[in-house]
């Protein structure tokens, strides 16, 4: 083991100040000190700040020394050799810590004011050994914050044991938590040493499966920054590599043993069922940007670690993962993946064609009529998604798929659109209108919504209309940066006559995704450009005035 050492004696912890918080760091001298001042400025329940620097070679060692002279209550261990993770820095920290809890903090994040004692307070009250909060992502520098399974913490909320809550196996992170030192010590629960990739995953399966009474607030106590412009990226969006696939898929496996080791059957299906949900879907997004060598090896991947799922591991899973791992399982190589990417997504969108299997029954594709759709055949009862179409206010109760043809000139825009049906099941609702709804990606701001009577096809199996796509009042809004492309996502909301409202995203269709140059009155000119997100939907990047024109071609020659 690689110890540690103290740059200076550690303060002495009051009755009041009872939480150790332990933030580690590695080259990362532009952000620790806004990491650990946050952990600072809780207030008097902390007693102490562990800044654990895992052999840092940018200053981040001599930045926490010297932030040290002047904060009694900061601690800096020094390790001499770099871990390669994030788990041995964090169990350097809890080994020195003193508090009768802690929490642990990375060094490019924050701890939002009262985070501490919102925790603090809920596990006292209810005698938890752990409490866990809200997080947020904040994407940077738009500063968009995307809550972080915001199911789990609506409101406040007590279970004796995570058995109860099975759900609690979503919230793999450690790092919204508080925990009481002497219940990780006893049960000997600690990260992962080492290169070890994903280690909250494991840490959080052995916190659970100690079965522990947890607590949950509601309080947004961890700001977790997103910055994927970095010349790093963190190792949960440095994916490109099928290696950050391997890794994930090892740690999982790490967890499903640990609930199966500790009796906790219920806690190892849920996990499970977690990873097609989650994991999954988030992969199959992105598997159409890989090369042909990551896909093989990424579909051989996935296929050995899925076939160790049982039937009710699979059958847990919303309709959409399960149907994505079933192709997956069948299909000894990589196939469909336009189908696949559409159907991964949030909400999934099930492209054509619509086959049927000898009996009637909907199934994936005429030469895997195995792979049954459940839940899509007439008198099925289960709703087969579980997402809301963002903006929308309407469930995305069936997966729908709606493609978009964005036509943008002169004389103004037009979205055309074709909504297909699925096996019937939306004939029977019987589409009547649908609503264009677009928000602004960066803080969730709607535009003007458009309607339109939908039109059904000859063939009886689609629907069509043409929505007015006027983009100038989205420059005008509150918050607008005109000169700035702005990202701008796209959704329907579908009325039907027998009073059911369906939300849906929109699949880019045609030949209009380009760069338009548009006159404008109130800016002289407009820039659009329609496109399509990793997860194949379709939005809109809007710019106005002379200025943006400028802009976007000083970028272009400097290329």
């Amino acid at each position: 083991m690689n110890d540690a050492l103290e740059s200076q004696p550690g303060p002495a912890v009051t009755p009041t100040a009872q939480v150790s918080v332990v933030v580690i760091a590695f080259n990362d001298a532009v952000h620790v000190a806004d990491a650990v001042r946050s952990a600072l400025a809780q207030g008097d329940a902390v007693g102490e700040v562990i800044a654990v620097d895992d052999a840092s070679t940018d200053g981040t060692g001599a930045a926490l020394d010297a932030l040290a002279l002047a904060e009694p209550r900061l601690r800096v261990l020094h390790r001499g050799e770099n871990s390669g993770g994030c788990g041995s820095p964090r169990n350097d920290g809890l080994r020195a810590a003193t508090g009768r809890y802690v929490m642990f903090l990375d060094s490019d994040d924050v701890l939002p004011p009262g985070a501490v004692p919102a925790l603090l307070s809920a596990a006292r009250e209810h005698g938890a050994p752990v409490a866990a909060g809200a997080c947020v992502r904040r994407e940077l520098p738009a500063r968009r914050d995307v809550p972080w399974q915001p199911a789990l913490f609506g409101a406040p909320a007590v279970h004796a044991a995570p058995a109860d809550a099975p759900q609690l196996v979503r919230d793999t992170l450690c790092v919204n938590k508080l925990y009481a030192r002497d219940f990780l010590t006893g049960h000997g629960i600690a990260f992962p040493e080492g290169r070890y990739h994903y280690e909250d995953f494991v840490f959080t399966a052995r916190v659970l499966a100690a079965a522990p009474k947890i607590a949950t607030v509601p309080d947004t106590v961890y700001v977790w920054h997103v910055r994927r412009t970095a010349a790093k990226q963190s190792i949960s969006l440095d994916r490109k590599d099928v290696a950050n696939w391997r890794q994930r898929i090892e740690a999982h496996r790490t967890v499903l043993r640990t609930f199966t080791d500790a009796g906790q059957a219920v806690l190892a299906r849920a996990a499970a069922t977690k990873f097609l949900d989650h994991d999954l879907r988030m992969y199959v997004r992105e598997l159409h940007t890989r090369g042909a060598d990551y896909r093989a090896e990424w579909w051989r991947l996935t296929r050995e670690h899925l076939a160790s799922f049982d039937e009710e591991a699979l059958a847990g899973a919303y309709a959409p993962a399960r149907w994505l791992a079933r192709v997956i399982l069948a299909s000894p190589a990589p196939r469909d993946l336009d189908r696949l990417t559409q159907l991964a997504a949030r909400p999934g969108r099930l492209l054509p064609p619509y086959a049927t299997g000898p009996d009637g029954a909907p199934v994936w594709s005429a030469d895997l009529p195995g792979v049954r759709l459940d839940g899509l055949g007439a008198g099925d009862g289960a709703d087969p998604c579980d997402e809301e179409a963002p903006g929308t206010a309407a469930p995305a109760r069936l997966p729908v798929a709606i493609d978009a043809e964005p036509v943008l000139g002169t004389d103004g825009g037009l979205l055309r659109v074709r909504v297909h049906d699925l096996y019937g099941r939306l004939a029977e609702a019987g589409p009547v209108s649908i609503d264009l709804v677009l928000h602004r990606r960066r803080d969730g701001r709607p535009g003007p919504v458009r309607t339109a009577a939908l039109t059904p096809t000859a063939d009886g199996t689609a629907w069509t209309a043409a929505l007015a796509l006027d983009l100038a009042p989205l420059t005008d809004l509150p918050g607008s940066r005109p000169a700035e492309p702005e990202p701008w996502d796209l959704a329907a909301r579908l009325t039907c006559a027998d009073g059911t409202t369906l939300g849906a995203a929109l699949r880019p269709a045609g030949p209009g995704l380009r760069r338009r140059v548009l006159p404008s009155r109130q800016r002289l000119v407009l820039l659009a450009q329609p496109y399509a997100t990793t997860g194949g939907a379709l939005a809109l990047r809007v710019a106005s005035g002379p200025r943006s024109v400028w802009r976007i071609a000083a970028r272009r020659l400097r290329r």
